[in-house]
């Protein structure tokens, strides 16, 4: 798959299906992209917590909030909730300066979730107290978002941003997720 084939079908999926197991060690080799991928002064960070026990996943999910855009809908049924989470944690006793190496470091994980045929959810929308104190974190250790993974079972379709301009994620009657975004040109300003 070519890293353009990479990009487009790295989707934000909130859909899964819940009976496909995701391994540790399937976890393991996507932190290992996040590991070595660049880092601001080399500074290195991020840190991460791995989930795939059962239990574990139904806490951390217990701890975001699913779409805001889609008020209506309180998150994933039975049968459709992630199977692993990936919790980045920025480590302050190191830098509290690291948003360049999340960014790098979460696109790495999500791009190697859709090598492996996974999808995922970032979230930032995350009851972050409450999940520090569930995973019992040392006060140098600041959850950053979390990732939900599994594989997906929606169909996540783009579109141009409408003529109202709205940028909302939206579903059809089937369920399916239609995300606006901006054309070309929209985000090329100039050429020289």
């Amino acid at each position: 798959m070519s890293i353009k084939d990479l990009v487009y079908k790295n989707r934000t999926y909130r859909r899964f299906d819940q009976s496909h197991k995701i391994e540790m060690s399937v976890l393991e080799e996507l932190v290992d992209l996040a590991r070595v991928t660049s880092s601001g002064g080399n500074i290195q960070a991020i840190k991460f917590i791995l989930v795939t026990d059962e239990e574990m996943c139904q806490t951390v999910n217990d701890h975001i909030v699913w779409a805001g855009a889609l008020p209506q809908w309180p998150g994933p049924d039975e049968g459709e909730k992630p199977t692993a989470y990936i919790i980045p944690l920025r480590d302050e006793s190191i830098s509290k300066n690291t948003l360049w190496d999340l960014g790098l470091a979460t696109q790495a994980i999500l791009l190697g979730a859709v090598e492996k045929g996974l999808g995922a959810c970032q979230f930032g929308s995350v009851k972050y107290a409450d999940l520090t104190k569930v995973l019992e974190l040392p006060e140098n250790l600041v959850i950053t978002s979390v990732l939900a993974l599994g594989k997906p079972v929606e169909e996540v379709v783009l579109v141009d941003v409408p003529e109202s301009g709205k940028m909302a994620y939206y579903r059809d009657e089937n369920m399916v997720h239609y995300v606006p975004k901006r054309t070309m040109e929209d985000v090329v300003l100039k050429k020289f």
